[in-house]
C-alpha cells in the first residue's frame, strides 16, 4: 500500500483530501479530520470517478 498523499484534485484553500492507493482500491480521508477514518473505493469505482472528473 502506498503512503498517504494530498489528492491532486484538492485545492490549496484548506479543503483537502488525502489518498493512498493499493492493488485493491483507494482510501480517501479528510486532512483536517484524519482521526475520523477513511472511505475505501474499489479500484474500478475509483477509476470511473477519475474518468468523469477529467
Amino acid at each position: 500500500m502506498s503512503e498517504w498523499h494530498k489528492s491532486s484534485y484538492s485545492n490549496t484553500g484548506g479543503q483537502c483530501v488525502e489518498v493512498r492507493e493499493s492493488r485493491d482500491g483507494t482510501d480517501v480521508r479528510d486532512t483536517v479530520h484524519r482521526e475520523a477514518g477513511h472511505l475505501t473505493f474499489p479500484t474500478t469505482e475509483w477509476a470511473a470517478l477519475l474518468r468523469v472528473a477529467h
